[in-house]
């Protein structure tokens, strides 16, 4: 087996290389390496990681954007031949017709990586303070060995790989398959009975790596053979059952509310158990998951007037349609309470828009303090409303100071027979098919109230593991092993939690399988990242869906990028390429 450094992989000088209109140094990551103290040891190792899991890996165009556009979830054209382009990345891992030279891909191994290397140095240093009877530096070693291990299930969810390194002085060991299972749950098992089980949900804490422990047995299958048929086995899925019983019997609760999970001061919510921690106080308190979907001709904080949508990612069809399919005849707004929330209350005798344009609808508009402002949540369709600005970029407001809002007009496509957005429910590659206004959108991040650009400084923690994906995590064991009334119960309590508008709570079913759980994953976890992991591990990944025809099972994982391979050229058959590239 080959060794090599993961500094010959990965210069530092690629720290602030990918991360777009975010600056990213060093002093906005909550970092302090100039003391000497304990606290400042502690913090000063730590802080650069979990500052990098924000500000680097978990951005829309890196990990998130990587899982999400790659699944039959969501769909990123060119816009209107202007926007979202960016050399064709979106397109190529939408249709799977990846390279090794794809930027989308080649960022989110550099920021992952990037941000595994400092967990490894931050390791090293904690383990050498703590035997030296430092207690702090005892607790925080435990977290950094569990970073470890979710950053290395990330690239092997990604590329089929980890990376073993102890200390920074080592060289690294690449491992696939079972021998890299087998090194993710050591490093997890080490920790799991000793870290923490107090730190809030900002900090891995022991529910923490016990979901990753879930995680990891669920989808060990795919792991073991990821071009294959995956054979889940017992074992496996009675230590899914074994963690997750552990979590849901611990302090955590189903939001009644859905939507309180992804809006400001989420981070107090009983059903997060880990989270990117967020009080909007930092530039790299990002915003993204929240702006990159909505129109970019709305204005979600009018208190803000540059805060604005990015027109990107859309809706597929494909995935509408199982919500469609689900609840025939009844509106999925009507019948489920994680579809939407009616947030923007427009009065009775202004929602018909017959005849009304942008040319006559100056007085077709209503008024609401700027802070009481709130879009819609949940799957956008159709018209939108929103605050509106005059020819010198002011808000327009009512003669009492509230905001007037209007149906917003769509000046990105329309040109100069200006129209409304509409969000329709077809988008695709073609020119009609990819114009601003196209595909139903994601809204389910609230646009933080602290947020006063498109990006940054919001008080909303980004979800990275919560109780919703456990009851599915065990509910998918018992099915695999066989336990289909236990699988029942565990989706029926799930979707029965939401009952905060008990009109819209999703009624209990009356069966289950595994096609109907996969559905389930999707009505719980979208716009989450999950989905590709899902698509994989259910034999959905090689199906067809709007602009997608590739059936290639070598794309389960991506390619290696090339520059990588390049960067350890001097290490002959260190990096070797995933086949089919």
């Amino acid at each position: 087996m080959k060794n090599i450094g993961l500094n010959k992989v990965l210069p530092i000088v690629a720290l602030l290389a990918f991360f777009g209109c975010t600056t990213l140094e060093e002093d906005i990551l909550d970092e302090s390496l100039t003391g000497t103290g304990e606290a400042e040891l502690v913090s000063g190792s730590i802080a650069p990681v979990y500052g990098l899991l924000r500000a680097g890996v978990w951005l829309h165009t890196a990990q998130f954007g990587l899982q999400e556009v790659s699944s039959d979830e969501g769909i990123l054209p060119y816009r209107g031949g202007t926007d979202w382009y960016d050399g064709g990345k979106y397109i190529a891992i939408y249709q799977h017709l990846t390279t090794p030279s794809n930027a989308l891909v080649g960022d989110t191994w550099t920021n992952i990586t990037l941000t595994l290397s400092r967990a490894v140095i931050a390791a090293e240093r904690l383990n050498a303070a703590a035997k030296d009877g430092n207690a702090s530096a005892q607790a925080a070693y435990y977290e950094m060995v569990a970073m470890k291990a979710y950053l290395n299930m990330m690239v092997l969810d990604n590329w089929g790989l980890v990376f073993k390194k102890e200390l920074s002085s080592d060289v690294s060991q690449i491992l696939r398959g079972q021998e890299a299972i087998n090194y993710i749950q050591t490093e997890l098992l080490s920790v799991v009975d000793v870290i923490s089980k107090d730190n809030d949900p900002g900090r891995i804490n022991q529910n923490a790596v016990k979901g990753m422990l879930a995680r990891m047995y669920l989808n060990a299958a795919v792991y073991r053979n990821p071009y294959g048929t995956p054979e889940f086995k017992k074992e496996d899925m009675d230590k899914v059952i074994q963690y997750t019983n552990e979590i849901i019997a611990g302090p955590y609760s189903l939001a009644p509310e859905y939507f309180d999970l992804f809006s400001d001061d989420n981070h107090t919510s009983k059903e997060l158990i880990f989270a990117l921690d967020q009080r909007g106080v930092l530039e790299t308190d990002q915003q993204r998951w929240a702006y990159w979907s909505i129109s970019g001709d709305q204005i979600p904080r009018p208190e803000f007037p540059n805060t604005r949508g990015t027109d990107a990612v859309a809706v597929t069809p494909d995935f509408y349609q199982t919500w469609v399919d689900a609840y025939g005849s009844t509106d999925p707004a009507d019948a489920d309470a994680r579809f939407f929330k009616k947030n923007t209350i427009v009065p009775e005798n202004l929602k018909d828009l017959t005849g009304v344009t942008p040319l006559n609808d100056a007085e077709h508009y209503f008024c609401v303090q700027d802070t009481q402002f709130e879009m819609d949540r949940g799957i956008l369709r159709g018209v939108i409303w929103g605050p509106r600005k005059d020819g010198s970029g002011n808000i327009l407001k009512c003669s009492d100071g509230k905001v007037r809002i209007y149906p917003v007009i769509n000046r990105r496509t329309s040109g100069a027979n200006l129209t409304y957005v509409n969000h329709i429910r077809d988008v695709n590659f073609t020119g009609p098919g990819s114009l601003h206004n196209t595909g139903y959108r994601f809204s389910k991040y609230q646009f933080s109230h602290t947020a006063n650009n498109c990006c940054s400084y919001s008080s909303v923690d980004l979800v990275l593991m919560r109780l919703g994906e456990i009851y599915l995590m065990r509910a998918e064991a018992k099915l695999r092993n066989g336990d289909n009334a236990g699988a029942l119960a565990d989706v029926n309590t799930l979707r029965t939690s939401r009952n905060a508008r008990p009109a819209q709570t999703p009624k209990a079913l009356t069966k289950i399988d595994l096609d109907i759980l996969f559905r389930e994953s999707g009505f719980e976890l979208y716009w989450e990242a999950f989905r590709r992991n899902y698509q994989i591990r259910f034999g959905k990944y090689e199906g067809k869906w709007t602009e997608k025809t590739d059936a290639n099972v070598n794309k389960r994982l991506f390619p290696i990028p090339q520059r990588a391979i390049d960067g350890a050229s001097s290490e002959e058959g260190f990096l070797v390429q995933n086949q089919g590239y």
